[in-house]
This record gives C-alpha cells, sequence and structure tokens, in this order.
C-alpha cells in the first residue's frame, strides 16, 4: 500500500526492527510465514516408552520406592525418573511430564480422622453465633 516502515511501526505501536522482519518474512515464505508459531522448546528426554511405565511405575506407591508416606511430590517422581530412567528433570518440570502422561495434580485433605461431623455442624449453628461479634 505504499507505507513506509516507520509509519507501520508507529501505526502498530511496535519497533522499525519487527517490522522489518516481518516484511522479510512476508517475502521470503508468504503470508503463511507471518503466523504465530509456538515455540518448540526442548525435545522430552523421556522416549514414549518410559512415558508410558512412568505412571505404572507411580501407581506402585511412593513407599515402595523407599519413601515415608505414600504421597508423590513433584521431587519424589523427579527421583524415581533418574533412578528408573537415568534422565534427570528440575521437580517444576515434572509436572508437564505427568500431564502428559495424563495424572493430575491433587492434594490429599488434611482431616482429622477422628473429627465428627454432626458436632462440627452443632457448633456452626450454636456456638458459633454467639461468640461472634455483632455490629
Amino acid at each position: 500500500m505504499g507505507w513506509k516502515q516507520q509509519d507501520i511501526a508507529v501505526a502498530l505501536g511496535v519497533t522499525k526492527g519487527a517490522v522489518s522482519q516481518w516484511l522479510k518474512r512476508a517475502r521470503e515464505g508468504g503470508i503463511d510465514a507471518l503466523r504465530h508459531c509456538k515455540p518448540p522448546g526442548a525435545p522430552c528426554r523421556l522416549t514414549p516408552e518410559q512415558r508410558v511405565q512412568l505412571p505404572q511405575l507411580l501407581a506402585q506407591g511412593a513407599q515402595s520406592f523407599g519413601f515415608q508416606g505414600d504421597l508423590w511430590t513433584l521431587p519424589r517422581v523427579a527421583e524415581v525418573i533418574s533412578w528408573e530412567f537415568g534422565v534427570t528433570y528440575h521437580p517444576s518440570q515434572v509436572s508437564r511430564i505427568l500431564k502428559t502422561c495424563g495424572w493430575s495434580r491433587q492434594k490429599p485433605l488434611r482431616r482429622a480422622t477422628q473429627q465428627d461431623e454432626t458436632a462440627i455442624q452443632l457448633w456452626k449453628e450454636e456456638r458459633w453465633p454467639l461468640l461472634k461479634k455483632r455490629p
């Protein structure tokens, strides 16, 4: 349309360098080259077979791998991946791997086993209104 690169940059609120890159990509690859592509990132170091094995290993429980308690945490899963497959991951990346395996993050409810639900409900209905400050 005859616009100068500087005018395009001002109109779109971007730098002249960005406009220059866009024009170069359009000249070399056409309109499709301008579409946004998600950056690929690093490839997964676990093979597809290992990713299939991981949920089966975790189903054995954390205690079977020598951990106290049967709760899986990201650092624990990272250790199991390292022990079993020889691949190290930072615990922050383990959740992404578990998500691709179909595992969801679940936090166990912390509730006393001896708690009495009816007593709690009675306390909320009868005792709490008496203790609560009134305007």
